[in-house]
């Protein structure tokens, strides 16, 4: 690699790097009842991103390869409903929440 020359991260790895900010971000969070049980939601559709797309990466089939990539977008979707719930009815704002909430919608076009 030349210097300067930036390596391309794979879906797989950008969707794991998401799952670590997205536990991070929610360790930040106040501790109130609604809160946390916004941040349960969405820490399980965030990091089922990534497992869904590790387990098409390992599928048996072409099928099997598509069911859970649908899972993995799905799943995506999911998560920034939750982001965006948590910025509308919570007032969290931050840089934070803005980047996960536009890298979830990056990863789901992969």
């Amino acid at each position: 690699m030349q210097d300067g020359a930036h390596k391309v991260k794979s879906i797989k790895e950008r969707a794991y790097d998401f799952s670590v900010r997205v536990v991070r971000f929610l360790d930040t969070l106040a501790k109130d009842t609604s809160t946390q049980i916004i941040s349960k939601q969405l820490l399980r559709s965030a990091t089922s991103i990534a497992a869904n797309i590790v387990e098409a990466q390992s599928g048996c089939s072409k099928r099997d390869f598509a069911n859970f990539l649908s899972h993995a977008l799905k799943s995506s979707n999911e998560t920034v409903y939750w982001l965006c719930l948590l910025g509308d009815a919570k007032s969290v704002k931050s840089f934070e929440l803005t980047y996960l909430v536009n890298e979830s919608k990056e990863i789901r076009i992969f």
